[in-house]
């Protein structure tokens, strides 16, 4: 087949997969970008990119894509070197217009593959990968985590003090290999009048500059916020959190505990009627399951921490004859 049997057909297809990992790598960088603005959205986001047929597909899609560009580069540089011989070591100068990054680009391409393997633990493993088998990543505190919560995954990542640091080694290695494979990849497909090959140059230095920059400053960004802690203070990232993981659940049984919060122990039950469907005694949550506020009165009224007999919205009333006493809930 002329795309396997033939140097030129090789260099084209690692034209095409480079060309569509450029464009990944472009939307993957305004996706993070929605995180530094809106980052309840970015979850939305996420949820939408989740375990969907179409997600999947386009995972799929970009697996082999990135699969076809390595196999394919490390079988071009083998076949060059045997073309080579013993000769490439009786080179003592090269020509100035040689850059760097085209005599190191399978090293630049390893270095990034090893950042890829990183990036793929802290984050598709733990949410579209434990969404497919239909279970939530358990963290640190021992507590169950919703695949589309991506801010929370940002939290877990960037809060360890070595993710920034593989982050910008693995985005300088990437700046190197697409400045050059930008233009190259034209060049492979015949696309190399001097006049044009400048101006994909100037095109593409800018293009992966800019890219590359944005990348730098979400990985500063989301490793600050991650040190304050935002990603799980924020009341309204918190109501997300709360519902995603009711979702998974579908519900909880009576005196089974609330799901906590990021870093939080468990609810204790308390003796007024539910937060959600069940009997007249259950939960007090922090979280505000069903319309009970969150961060406010805990179950509705009259003041935070405590849960009243005539319950909250959307919940059950007690028992007839049952009245409890109003019970301050530990936080």
């Amino acid at each position: 087949m002329w795309l396997t049997n033939s140097s030129i057909g090789r260099k084209l297809v690692m034209s095409v997969t480079g060309a569509f990992l450029v464009l990944f790598v472009t939307f993957h960088c305004l996706m993070n970008g929605v995180a530094l603005f809106w980052p309840s959205a970015y979850n939305v986001v996420c949820e939408f990119l989740g375990a969907n047929w179409y997600a999947l597909i386009g995972t799929l899609i970009l697996a082999l894509g990135f699969l076809l560009h390595i196999v394919y580069a490390c079988w071009l540089t083998l076949q060059n070197r045997r073309a080579r011989g013993n000769d490439r070591y009786a080179v003592t100068s090269k020509p100035k217009q040689v850059e760097w990054s085209s005599k190191n680009m399978l090293v630049l391409g390893l270095v990034i593959l090893a950042f890829l393997v990183v990036h793929l633990i802290q984050f598709w493993a733990k949410m579209q990968l434990q969404e497919i088998r239909g279970e939530m990543y358990v963290d640190a505190f021992n507590t169950p985590v919703p695949p589309a919560a991506g801010t929370w995954f940002l939290q877990i990542a960037f809060g360890q003090w070595w993710t920034l640091l593989i982050y910008c080694i693995g985005f300088v290695a990437l700046w190197f290999h697409m400045t050059h494979g930008f233009w190259s990849m034209f060049q492979s497909c015949g696309w190399n009048g001097h006049a044009w090959m400048d101006r994909l140059k100037t095109i593409g230095n800018w293009w992966t500059t800019i890219v590359i920059a944005l990348f730098l400053a979400e990985a500063i960004v989301f490793t600050v916020q991650a040190h304050r802690e935002a990603y799980t203070k924020c009341p309204a990232l918190q109501v997300q959190y709360q519902e995603m993981m009711l979702e998974h659940q579908n519900g909880l049984t009576v005196g089974e505990p609330v799901p906590a919060m990021p870093g939080q122990p468990g609810v204790p039950p308390c003796q007024g009627p539910r937060c959600h469907k069940g009997g007249p005694k259950g939960q007090c949550p922090q979280g505000a399951p069903q319309g009970c506020p969150q961060n406010g009165p805990a179950c509705g009224q009259p003041a935070p921490g405590q849960c009243p007999p005539q319950g909250c919205p959307q919940c059950p009333p007690p028992a007839p004859g049952e009245q409890p006493q109003p019970e301050t809930v530990n936080e």
